[in-house]
């Protein structure tokens, strides 16, 4: 799935909306103490109040929230594994019998059960339902409605959630004019944050995937790899934040870690032409071959092929690992490069990287910075200078 895959199904949990129909919701609840189902009940969603129905679409969107390599995550699932995931939500999935499909789902909860002991109640929530894309775009002109030809893909969508313990407050009753004491012992399901999650199966080119499944994690960057690979049975896989630092490592290994600012500028540039030349394709990679291209083509010199692999292997452990270009430049990761000194921490884009010069002068480091307009501090311009000389 790709990020507007994934933003058209999300915008889709949203009350009266006939491209998604949601048949059945199925909650179980787990005790800390014993890691043991305490209850579970299970409903046509169009049962729940409205007040609830709101709550889990707020709950569902959090899960599809996010961006792809970062919170969201696209996973081939594992072969020959043993009580496959794979298998059981399929089967679910195909299931027209509604006790047979919470069998298959609690199924999963006893594989979330058995990996891992929660440090509080939590609350899994499964549904399943309808998704339907429209075939075309709006067109006015057009007889007949985009809703008449849609493609229509079934899915099972679970979220993990916390429980927080009642809050204790001091009420004041405006009738008997006293104060009580606010007693509540029932806790409290946190649907706003979700701790884990996923989607099954995955949608390419509006056709359903079902060798792999989009898992949500928790936090952004922050993995549980136990939940994907012994719960989900899907093969491992890397943050932005792990590719970025491969990337890094691996250039470092290479040139000694020495590169000053023009190269790494160079570097950058580099691999947003790349990017910008796979536009079609939204996750193009880097293998050895593509980093050594790129780092000759940067500037760097006395390179070879061996020394890449070298590096690689140190670093990875794997010469054949390929790195997703998007993930390493901070133009298409949302974030800024950050300079840090031990006077201050800069932040810049890539593209301005050019700009920026360490430079030795009368024995002593300097950051420089050249800009093509005033420099204003804090609502104060600064008086140019001529290098050397000490300002007032």
């Amino acid at each position: 799935m790709n990020k507007k895959d994934i933003a058209h199904i999300r915008k889709q949990f949203k009350a009266n909306n006939d491209l998604l129909k949601i048949q059945d919701i199925f909650t179980v609840y787990i005790m800390k103490e014993s890691s043991e189902i305490y209850h579970h009940q299970s409903q046509p969603f169009e049962m729940l109040e409205e007040e609830q129905k709101e709550l889990f679409f707020n709950n569902f969107k959090k899960i599809l929230g996010g961006q792809l390599d970062e919170k969201l995550f696209e996973l081939r699932f594992q072969k020959n594994v043993d009580n496959n995931s794979q298998l059981i939500l399929h089967q679910g999935l195909l299931s027209g019998d509604v006790e047979d499909w919470k069998d298959q789902m609690l199924r999963i909860v006893g594989k979330i059960l058995s990996s891992k002991q929660y440090e509080m109640d939590i609350v899994i929530t499964f549904i399943r339902g309808n998704y339907y894309k429209p075939t075309k775009r709006n067109n006015e002109q057009a007889e007949e409605s985009d809703r008449d030809a849609v493609y229509t893909h079934p899915f099972i969508l679970c979220s993990i959630n916390s429980t927080q313990e009642p809050k204790k407050e001091l009420l004041f009753d405006y009738v008997i004019k006293e104060f009580k004491y606010n007693i509540v012992v029932d806790p409290i399901i946190n649907l706003n944050a979700p701790i884990g999650g996923f989607l099954f199966p995955c949608f390419t080119d509006n056709s359903a995937d079902v060798n792999h499944i989009l898992y949500s994690a928790g936090k952004a960057n922050e993995l549980d790899h136990q939940f994907i690979e012994e719960v989900l049975n899907g093969e491992e896989t890397m943050t932005a934040k792990d590719d970025k630092f491969i990337f890094e490592e691996i250039v470092k290994e290479v040139t000694g870690n020495q590169l000053n600012t023009a190269t790494l500028s160079n570097v950058y540039e580099e691999i947003n032409r790349v990017i910008e030349e796979n536009e079609e394709d939204e996750a193009p990679k880097l293998d050895v071959k593509d980093v050594e291209r790129v780092l000759k083509q940067s500037g760097i010199e006395n390179i070879h092929t061996e020394q890449i692999e070298s590096a690689f292997q140190k670093v990875i452990d794997d010469e054949k690992y390929e790195i997703k270009a998007s993930n390493i430049v901070p133009k298409y990761t949302s974030k800024s490069i950050k300079i840090e000194t031990k006077v201050a921490n800069v932040s810049i884009s890539p593209q301005d990287l050019r700009y920026i010069r360490q430079i030795h002068f009368e024995g002593k480091r300097y950051l420089m910075i050249e800009v093509v307009e005033d420099t204003i501090i804090d609502g104060f311009k600064m008086i140019p200078e001529v290098f050397g000389e000490k300002g007032n």
